[in-house]
C-alpha cells in the first residue's frame, strides 16, 4: 500500500508499512457459477494489521508503531476461466467486489493517549485505502501469480526416448451448478512423426457421479493412441536368436523343419535358428466392465542362419495375442493351411516362449507410466479405479510420484 498523509487541524500524519498480520475467514466459500467460472466468497470476516505512523503537533514529533483491526470485511470474486492459446488451462477475467464495514486502531508510543481521539481519522483512511487494494490485489493474485502457477502444467510432454503425449485442452472449460468438466486432448504422439496421429473414434467419457472431488475418465482412446505411437516408433518388434531362444524351442523347431531344411540345403542343419517378430498392425484396446483388454497381431518368421550367408526364411506365420486378465495367443501359417496344422505343435512352446518375451515387451514401454498433468504441489490421494463399457475410471488416487500407471 502506497504511504499516506494527511492533516487535521494542528495535527499532521504519515502512514508507512502497512502490514498485514492475520486474516480470520469466518465465512468462506468456493463454487462454481455456471457458464461463467469459480465463485469465491468471503463474508463477514476480519484483518488484524500493524502500520508506522509520524506525527507532528505543533512542535511535538512523535513516531510508532500502530495495531489496526478491520471487521465485517467481504469479498466476492468471480473467475472466468479459458482454454488459452497453448491448450491450458487460464483464468481470463475476475469481477470483484471488496467491503470494509468497520476498522479500529490502537497508538503506542508518548503521545498514544493525547491524540487517541485522532483513530478515527486514521482509521477511515485506511479502511478508504484498503477497500481500494483488495480487488487490485485479488485482480493481480488471479491473473498473475495464479496464471503462472497454471502455466507450470505441462501440456505437451515426453514420456520416453520414443513418444509423448498432448494433454492440451481442445475447449474452454465448461462450468455448470455441480462441477468443472475439462476436455484434454489425451493422445500419444511419436516423437520422430508428431505429424502422424490416431483418428478418434473412441465414445465421449460422460462422468454422472459427484461424490469426490475428481473424476478422471479415460477412454479407449487414450491407450491405443499409446500403442500406436509405439507401434509407429517401431518399438513392437524383436529378434530371438541364440541365448535369447530356449533350447527346447530351438530342439521343437528343427525337429518340425528338419525335413524343410534338408530339402533346401542339408549344409544347413547346424545353422542356427532365429524368430523374427513384428507387430503388423497398432494393438488395439476395449475396455468393458471386466476389465481392459489388447488384442494385438504379429508377424513371427522362423529363419535359418547360415554363417556368412543372408538368412533364409522357412516359414511366416501371424500371432494373435489377447492380453487380458487371461492371455490367449492364437497362431497360424501365411503360406498354407497344412501348414497350420503342422504348427500345432508349436502352439504350447511359441506360446510360452511369446509369453516371456512379448509380453515383457509390452510392459516395459507401459509400466513407467505418464505424468498427470498437475499443478506443481499437487497431488491425488485415495485412489479408486472403476472400469465402464468403452472407458475406465480413475478417481482421485495418490499421486505420490505423479504418475499414472
Amino acid at each position: 500500500m502506497p504511504e499516506m498523509k494527511g492533516e487535521e487541524g494542528r495535527f499532521q500524519y504519515t502512514i508507512t508499512d502497512v502490514k498485514i498480520t492475520e486474516l480470520n475467514l469466518t465465512h468462506a466459500d468456493l463454487r462454481f457459477i455456471p457458464d461463467v467460472g469459480l465463485l469465491f466468497d468471503v463474508q463477514n470476516s476480519s484483518i488484524s494489521l500493524t502500520f508506522n505512523r509520524r506525527i507532528l503537533y505543533w512542535f511535538f514529533y512523535d513516531t510508532g508503531n500502530i495495531n489496526a483491526s478491520a471487521e465485517g470485511v467481504n469479498i466476492n470474486t468471480a473467475l472466468n476461466l479459458i482454454r488459452d492459446e497453448e491448450g491450458r488451462l487460464k483464468i481470463n477475467n475476475i469481477t470483484c467486489d471488496a467491503k470494509i464495514s468497520k476498522m479500529s486502531a490502537k497508538f503506542s508510543g508518548t503521545l498514544g493517549r493525547v491524540y487517541g481521539f485522532l483513530a478515527r481519522f486514521l482509521t477511515t483512511g485506511m479502511r478508504f485505502l484498503l477497500n481500494q487494494k483488495i480487488c487490485p490485489a485479488l485482480d493481480h493474485a488471479a491473473l498473475v501469480l495464479v496464471n503462472s502457477l497454471l502455466e507450470t502444467i505441462p501440456v505437451r510432454t515426453e514420456v520416453d526416448q520414443f513418444i509423448g503425449i498432448d494433454y492440451s485442452l481442445i475447449s474452454d472449460p465448461v462450468v455448470t451448478s455441480r462441477s468443472l468438466d475439462m476436455h484434454f486432448r489425451g493422445m500419444f504422439f511419436d516423437l520422430s512423426h508428431q505429424n502422424i496421429s490416431l483418428v478418434n473414434y473412441a465414445v465421449e467419457p460422460v462422468i454422472k457421479e459427484y461424490d469426490r472431488m475428481v473424476y478422471l475418465a479415460l477412454s479407449e482412446f487414450f491407450f491405443d493412441s499409446g500403442l500406436f505411437s509405439y507401434y509407429t516408433a517401431g518399438v513392437f518388434q524383436m529378434h530371438i536368436v541364440n541365448e535369447k531362444m530356449p533350447k527346447d524351442l530351438e530342439m521343437l523347431l528343427r525337429t518340425t523343419y528338419f525335413g524343410f531344411i534338408m530339402m533346401l540345403n542339408p549344409a544347413l542343419v547346424d545353422a542356427p535358428l532365429s524368430l523374427q517378430l513384428a507387430v503388423n498392425s497398432p494393438p488395439k484396446t476395449s475396455i468393458k466392465t471386466s476389465g481392459a483388454t489388447v488384442v494385438m497381431t504379429a508377424i513371427v518368421n522362423v529363419m535359418v542362419l547360415p554363417p556368412g550367408q543372408p538368412p533364409v526364411q522357412l516359414s511366416s506365420m501371424t500371432m494373435v495375442h489377447t492380453h487380458t486378465h487371461t492371455q490367449t495367443f492364437k497362431i497360424f501359417s501365411n503360406q498354407s493351411a497344412l501348414e497350420s496344422l503342422a504348427l500345432i505343435p508349436l502352439q504350447a512352446p511359441l506360446k510360452t516362449m511369446l509369453q516371456m518375451s512379448v509380453v515383457p515387451l509390452i510392459n516395459n514401454w507401459t509400466k513407467r507410466g505418464v505424468r498427470i498433468p498437475l499443478a506443481d504441489g499437487m497431488d491425488f490421494i485415495e485412489e479408486v479405479v472403476e472400469y465402464h463399457n468403452n472407458l475406465g475410471f480413475p478417481i482421485p488416487w495418490n499421486r505420490q510420484q505423479n504418475v499414472l500407471d
